[in-house]
């Protein structure tokens, strides 16, 4: 039983390495067996989280390579290097993505959102994925193996309830922006697409939506939302990995196209 759930010599490839759930999908990879190339954009700093896994695991089994996924020839020159000093990645996460919680960024009313931010969404969660897609799954289709796990949302599936967030000082009122879950929708039926098209040549693609994952939310968002969802409670990290390795590993060989919804219950009602 514990083969079925394996990843010992598969090469894993993370996108958003550097940021707040790239470190939890690494250090699943890293204990169920993977070696694992995390990448990111070269201006960011590396947090102690994922220095802290490769100072355990050390360089030989998590590597940190920077890359854009907005630019085709910055994923060129990743493959490249990636080619050459690890291997062929089998197994893709595509985490890179962006959101805009509380506190970061304006607000703006719904009918005065610049499509500049509209447009700036899509180009990492949904071009970007898209892209990254191509290149390395091109290498799993020459390969003739691959698992590639998109990183959705709960916001793919329902509107965000504005009542989570009229508490928040704000002016105008927050709001989740509209681009996020428009954008995850978007990859979801990238997900679906790519698994049919690449079933034949032993790839699967699938993709994990998680709900709202515990982080430093407020007292009464959290109060709030987790009113709405059955389990009572938001996801830690934890809840996370075991569905990621699922989907990464020979557990989960017959399977593709899904999206593994991981929300306590919270898009069932």
């Amino acid at each position: 039983m514990n083969d079925l759930f394996n990843l010992d010599s598969q090469i894993a490839l993370v996108t958003g390495a550097l940021g707040n759930l790239g470190p939890v999908w690494i250090e699943a990879l890293l204990y169920a067996g993977s070696i694992v190339i995390g990448t990111d954009l070269s201006d960011l700093p590396i947090p102690n989280s994922f220095e802290t896994l490769q100072a355990q695991f050390g360089s030989k089994r998590l590597s940190l390579l920077r890359a854009d996924v907005r630019d085709f020839s910055s994923l060129v020159d990743l493959r490249n290097r990636s080619l050459k000093d690890v291997g062929v990645p089998t197994i893709l996460v595509n985490n890179a993505g962006i959101d805009q919680p509380p506190g970061l960024g304006r607000s703006s009313l719904l009918e005065d959102i610049p499509i500049e931010e509209f447009q700036s969404v899509f180009a990492v969660n949904v071009f970007g994925a898209f892209q990254t897609t191509q290149i390395f799954g091109k290498e799993m289709v020459k390969k003739g193996q691959g698992s590639i796990i998109n990183i959705g949302s709960l916001y793919a599936s329902v509107s965000p309830d504005v009542g989570f967030y009229d508490h928040i000082p704000s002016k105008p009122p927050f709001i989740k922006p509209p681009a996020y879950g428009a954008s995850k929708a978007a990859l979801l039926n990238l997900t679906k697409y790519f698994s049919t098209h690449w079933a034949p040549y032993g790839i699967r693609v699938n993709s994990i939506s998680p709900g709202g994952v515990l982080g430093n939310q407020d007292s009464e968002f959290k109060k709030k939302f987790c009113a709405r969802v059955p389990m009572g409670r938001m996801a830690n990290p934890d809840d996370l990995t075991g569905p990621l390795i699922f989907l990464a590993s020979p557990a989960s060989s017959y399977i593709t196209g899904i999206d593994l919804k991981v929300d306590g219950g919270f898009t069932a009602w």
